[in-house]
């Protein structure tokens, strides 16, 4: 009985210190992870945000989704800031708001295309349905 009970002592008491070291070492990974994350430049979100930014003034974000641009463009110049002082946590945050804001305004501007695109097909159809009424009078 007493053998038993050593076996089930011990393997507990193995299996601890096991799971302690792997726990300890998920900490310290996640832990320079986070510090590498918060001490590099976001120089390649930067890219991305400037290229959606520019796909969207090319798409006509400033003429049909003018507030959503000004709001990409306003956080872009803020996360440039934020970079300059090197609050690269900040500059993230606000570049990753710019894209989703220029994204958003290139969208809307593709969707105003289309709609007015759809009114001028109406239109041009209206008018020959109209002029072929007046040649058969």
């Amino acid at each position: 009985m007493e053998l038993k009970i050593m076996k089930t002592c011990t393997g507990k008491s193995s299996s601890t210190p096991l799971r302690n070291l792997k726990m300890a070492a998920l900490a310290i990974g996640a832990g320079l992870v986070l510090a590498g994350c918060a001490g590099n430049p976001p120089t390649e979100q930067f890219a991305v945000t400037e290229s959606a930014v520019n796909s969207a003034v090319s798409a006509g974000g400033t003429e049909f989704a003018a507030v959503e641009m000004k709001t990409a463009q306003d956080k872009l110049k803020q996360a440039e800031i934020a970079m300059h002082d090197k609050k690269y946590d900040q500059a993230r945050t606000l570049a990753e708001q710019a894209e989703w804001d220029a994204r958003v305004a290139e969208r809307k501007a593709q969707a105003m295309k289309a709609e007015q695109a759809v009114k001028d097909s109406q239109k041009g159809v209206q008018e020959l349905r109209q002029e072929s009424q007046r040649t058969v009078q």
